[in-house]
């Protein structure tokens, strides 16, 4: 008769040059270097039973995450906030490299059953994410400059030669966003999501994307994964005031919106946005209303792999 072999719960704090591994139960944290030979090493000696968790830090972490997922090991990746939540709720108050692993281990052994177990992106999933917070920094920079450079119109010239080469390698971006998409497989997608008014090919990568990162099984979870679905904070008689999680990628979020704002100038949209702000409701919570609504339509399109029929035929809008 097999012996049972009881979990062993593994939490690792990442840095750049080593990984701080901590042992639910034990009080002893090893300190290994964070390279694929060591980590490797450290692999073998580890139980088919063994689960570990780290804190989502940069791009340190994936190495160790890739490795055990390769060695059949369930790993899960934390978020940083809801950890340091975490500790405080626990009423610690020294924060180090030992101390985190160990309060990973920690939540990883009472939190587990409610953790998705983490995934290995797609291919091209990290090459579009980059290329898409280059081009946002790219558009924080020309908003900065312009912004900055106002006041000298002597030097007119100049700065009109400046920002036609930013937006010439704006323009290269976005080609090689869609090339990069097209690339991965998901030109398909990227024609559903363009179809929807208001969304382009800035937005529609983005969104396909964020799409194949995971196994959405429905649409509320999709739009939790863009961190537009709502956190209440009820407590008695008292409704407190609605807000968005704001989990995940930023700049998606910032796309849908800009999406949205091009959307209600459509026929299809600007209905909807319109009855939404006669309810008494400010533009920006209208255009959230919008944005989300766009997402989900995107979802929908791409889960089934059908085509956008909109209402109209008549009209256009300028897309994001």
């Amino acid at each position: 008769m097999a012996m049972h072999t009881p979990p062993q719960w593994i939490g690792i704090d990442v840095s750049k040059a080593t990984l701080s591994v901590a042992v639910y139960g034990e009080t002893h944290t090893a300190t290994l270097a964070n390279e694929p030979g060591a980590i490797r090493a450290w692999l073998r000696a580890l139980p088919a039973s063994a689960a570990l968790a780290v804190e989502a830090t940069n791009t340190y972490h994936f190495t160790v995450l890739e490795l055990a997922q390769h060695r059949g090991l369930d790993c899960y990746l934390l978020d940083g906030y809801r950890l340091n939540r975490y500790r405080e709720s626990l009423g610690l108050r020294a924060k180090t490299d030992a101390g985190d692993a160990a309060l990973i281990a920690r939540f990883l052994a009472h939190e587990h059953r409610d953790l998705r177990p983490w995934r290995r992106p797609p291919p091209g999933y990290h090459r579009l994410q980059r290329l898409l917070h280059r081009r946002a920094t790219l558009v924080r920079a020309q908003v900065a400059l312009r912004q900055s450079l106002a006041e000298l119109p002597e030097r007119q010239p100049q700065i009109t030669a400046l920002f036609k080469q930013l937006q010439t390698l704006d323009r290269a971006l976005t080609r090689r966003l869609r090339q990069c998409a097209r690339h991965s497989g998901w030109g398909a997608d990227l024609a559903r999501c363009q179809a929807i008014e208001g969304i382009g090919p800035l937005t529609a990568c983005a969104l396909v994307n964020a799409f194949h990162r995971g196994s959405f099984h429905c649409s509320d979870a999709f739009i939790a994964f863009l961190g537009l679905d709502v956190r209440v904070r009820d407590s008695g008689k008292r409704r407190g005031q609605r807000r968005l999680s704001k989990h995940g990628d930023a700049e998606l979020r910032r796309l849908l919106h800009n999406a949205a704002m091009a959307a209600r100038r459509s026929p299809t949209w600007a209905p909807f946005y319109e009855r939404y702000r006669q309810r008494g409701l400010a533009s920006t919570q209208a255009l959230v209303i919008l944005a989300r609504k766009l997402a989900r339509i995107a979802f929908a399109l791409m889960k089934n792999q059908t085509q956008y029929h909109s209402p109209l035929s008549a009209g256009g809008c300028t897309a994001t």
